[in-house]
């Protein structure tokens, strides 16, 4: 009987330690497909080779004039070909750290391998191994991962990378309640460039909570209401975008709104309101609502509730 016992307590305790990890894992931002790159190089390289095409179509009716521009269309072509190693490099490479990436979902060994496997296989200049590091480094220590993320000189990247890497520390920075640092790193964050929507998705839930939190909430509302957050193709943001819409409601002073968006957090799992009565900096009308909300569903007692207001 004595064994009994603790076997229950130690079943109870995995039990809650995996429902705070699936918190953790719904309430953080979602992060940017590491196998799907932020530029679409199919379509840079059909654009590339028809401006190829024409360079020759020119240079080979030019050269009845000179030959100077073959070798100009040829070293053009050269560079061209250059930068196409350069991308499938780049390709197979987000493939690879995007399967790491999802070997690391699985269980904790997983992910202490993923990180591993990141530290030991890649350079430390690496930016891609840095973003994927990052992102495991995000479940347990923000800070880490932040510090990870700040390594990356953004002014040596493409700017669809720099902006990734501003969203994510951004959205780090809204986890720790640093509003002001989430607002400066999406202001210079190009927004409606990204080729697919699931990360125009990500980048706008982001920068409208940042927006919403610094007296900007007119500006988030408009760039949220591009976007449904019930479309199943954006299910996986589903619980950042209805925590964006929140958040920004609230800056515009729209209460129906913001308890709306909570309503449909609730639905997910009414921990995911915690956020809101513990966070730091939440609009005093949206932390009065969440923590309603929160009392009536139950699943907190109301003692809690009170303490963590």
């Amino acid at each position: 009987m004595a064994d009994t016992i603790p076997s229950a307590k130690k079943k109870k305790k995995k039990s809650v330690a995996a429902m705070q990890q699936e918190l953790r894992d719904l309430a953080r931002p979602a992060e940017a497909s590491l196998e799907k790159p932020p530029v679409d190089f199919k379509r840079v390289f059909v654009r590339v080779g028809l401006v190829l095409a024409v360079v020759w179509g020119i240079a080979g009716v030019a050269a009845h004039w000179s030959v100077i521009s073959l070798f100009v269309a040829g070293g053009l072509t050269l560079v061209a070909l250059g930068a196409g190693v350069w991308i499938v490099r780049y390709v197979n490479k987000s493939r690879e750290l995007g399967a790491i990436l999802r070997s690391a979902s699985q269980t904790e060994e997983g992910r202490k391998e993923a990180l591993r496997k990141l530290e030991t296989d890649f350079k430390k200049t690496d930016v891609q191994a840095a973003i994927a590091r990052a992102q495991l480094e995000m479940q347990e220590d923000p800070r880490k991962a932040l510090s990870t993320l700040e390594s990356i000189d953004l002014a040596k990247q493409l700017s669809p990378v720099a902006d990734q890497v501003r969203c994510t520390r951004a959205s780090i920075h809204l986890q720790l309640g640093e509003i002001q640092d989430a607002r400066t790193l999406v202001d210079k964050m190009e927004l409606g460039k990204q080729e697919d929507v699931k990360t125009r998705a990500m980048f706008a839930a982001v920068a409208a909570e940042a927006w919403g939190r610094t007296g900007q909430g007119k500006k988030a509302v408009e760039l949220l209401e591009v976007f449904n957050p019930e479309d199943p193709e954006l299910g996986e943001m589903r619980v950042q975008m209805w925590r964006a819409r929140a958040f920004s409601y609230a800056g515009v002073g729209d209460m129906k709104g913001a308890g709306r968006a909570l309503r449909k957090l609730a639905e997910v799992s009414p921990q995911l309101l915690g956020m809101f009565v513990g966070a730091k900096r939440v609009h005093p009308m949206l932390q009065q609502e969440a923590k309603q909300i929160l009392m009536r569903s139950g699943a907190v007692p109301r003692k809690m509730v009170r303490q963590k207001m």
